[in-house]
């Protein structure tokens, strides 16, 4: 299925969260964001880069921002999307579309816009001075073959 067609399907599908979604939807593109398709969630971007998802689960839908770690987020509303594994992804959660404050909303999409347009992100490449040790098969097979230790650069 293409992405026009699983985008349209996130949103048209009967879900008890289906009209808080269409609301965020409405506000994101309110934004200038380009829609597109990604993990499974309709997911908006400014110059190709990933800037906010939408999301619904049983309890709870809502919006990460995929940078939301730079977001002020003067109202303290946003989480850590996965603890250990996410770093960067912070998540809005909400219960129903009466929660949803259209101009707080707007403005964190702005402020991660904004992020994006002075280039901020998490440089995630840990740099390490360990070093590698090969398992002894591999080894062994180095010393038979130089050449395989050459293009692996061991």
């Amino acid at each position: 299925m293409d992405k026009p067609k699983k985008i349209e399907r996130f949103y048209t599908e009967n879900h008890q969260f289906k009209d808080g979604v269409h609301e965020l939807r409405l506000l994101v593109l309110k934004c200038g964001l380009i829609e597109t398709f990604k993990w499974s969630f309709p997911t908006y971007t400014f110059d190709n880069k990933n800037i906010v998802a939408i999301c619904k689960f049983k309890s709870h839908f809502g919006i990460w921002f995929f940078n939301g770690v730079f977001l002020s987020d003067p109202m303290k509303i946003l989480e850590n999307a996965q603890e250990v594994k996410t770093k960067a992804m912070r998540h809005w959660k909400f219960k129903s579309l009466e929660e949803i404050d259209k101009t707080t909303v707007r403005e964190y999409i702005t402020e991660a816009i904004e992020n994006q347009k002075k280039g901020l992100h998490l440089n995630l490449i840990r740099k390490t001075n360990d070093k590698l040790i090969l398992p002894s098969k591999l080894s062994s097979v180095f010393k038979k073959n130089m050449n395989s230790e050459t293009l692996f650069k061991v």
